[in-house]
């Protein structure tokens, strides 16, 4: 996933949402009867990205995906299906926490790009100087490959 960037909604005017920073909102949760903050985001999709093979907007992989909303302690709040379907690559997606630090965090992904690099025995009991050019996809097809997150 790469390419990081803000996303306002036109639900965001509405007087459901308060505004309390640039990009970030409190609001009703969708899941629960208390408030949360929001914040929305595009990025792109990097089908040739070990994990993202089979991924698209509307179709969204657990692999690094997940590790994105571990990573921040957040979960979505909307996926925005409409806008998903008009693109191959390119994915729209609100992301909720109830705390505004969380939020933040996440948001700092933006203009970033966040994938994994899967490892085999060797790298993994090396430290993290390793290449991942010298890795081909054909080598990792297990669902128990170790994986490296990497945000850059």
């Amino acid at each position: 996933m790469k390419n990081f960037q803000n996303y306002t909604p036109e639900k965001y005017a509405s007087s459901d949402f308060q505004e309390v920073e640039n990009g970030i909102y409190y609001t009703k949760s969708p899941y629960a009867d208390k408030m949360i903050y929001v914040t929305s985001l595009s990025f792109e999709m990097e089908p040739e990205c070990y994990g993202e093979e089979e991924s698209s907007p509307q179709n969204i992989t657990q692999l690094p995906f997940e590790d994105l909303l571990d990573k921040f302690y957040v979960y979505v709040t909307d996926f925005y299906d409409a806008l998903n379907k008009e693109s191959e690559t390119l994915c729209y997606q609100e992301f909720g926490s109830s705390k505004l630090s969380d939020i933040q965090e996440l948001r700092t992904i933006i203009g970033k790009r966040f994938y994994a690099v899967p490892l085999n025995q060797s790298e993994m009991e090396e430290d993290d100087d390793f290449d991942d050019d010298d890795f081909d996809d054909d080598d990792f097809d297990d669902e128990d490959t170790e994986y490296k997150i990497v945000i850059e």
